[in-house]
């Protein structure tokens, strides 16, 4: 250690850390079923486990900005395959309600509570949990009670909440 450096690293930055071949072990990562390649996995679990780009660089052999276009790459790649899921999802789930642009979300609730009881499902939130639920999921879509853009709530059998925002073709 030099006199720079933070306790419990090294000049590299990251002595502490597991090398990125232990850490996708024992996250179970599997190249063949996953859509990150081996080095998009590596870089994201060095990063994070707090590895600076520059020393992500120095540890593969790479520079910072390869680095930093493959840390952005994974990231675009987890983003899509969390809306993949997330459609997936709404595919399957027996309720589906469309929450138009404008609605309070206050009114959120009752809409889905009322979809729910037809077709006989159980929502496993109260009201203002799922007000919340939905808020979160939603992002920027909600603005304090209002939804500013088209929302589709989804409820699976077992009574979760999926939210998205509904994309027009």
């Amino acid at each position: 250690m030099t006199d720079g450096d933070a306790p419990g690293e090294d000049a590299d930055g990251g002595s502490d850390v597991p090398t990125a071949a232990e850490l996708l072990g024992q996250a179970g990562f599997e190249a063949d079923g996953n859509v990150l390649t081996r080095r998009q996995a590596e870089v994201l679990a060095l990063r994070e486990h707090g590895l600076r780009q520059a020393d992500i660089a120095d540890r593969l052999g790479t520079s910072r900005a390869n680095v930093s276009s493959v840390e952005a790459s994974a990231r675009a790649n987890v983003e899509k395959a969390r809306e993949t899921v997330s459609f997936a999802d709404a595919l399957s789930a027996p309720v589906r309600v469309r929450v138009e642009d404008g609605t309070d979300l206050y009114d959120v609730p009752d809409l889905v509570y009322e979809a729910c009881d037809d077709a006989g499902v159980k929502v496993g939130y109260a009201a203002p949990e799922l007000m919340k639920v939905v808020s979160d999921a939603a992002g920027d879509a909600v603005h304090g009670r209002e939804v500013r853009a088209e929302l589709l709530v989804g409820v699976t059998s077992d009574g979760q909440v999926r939210v998205r925002r509904a994309y027009e073709e």
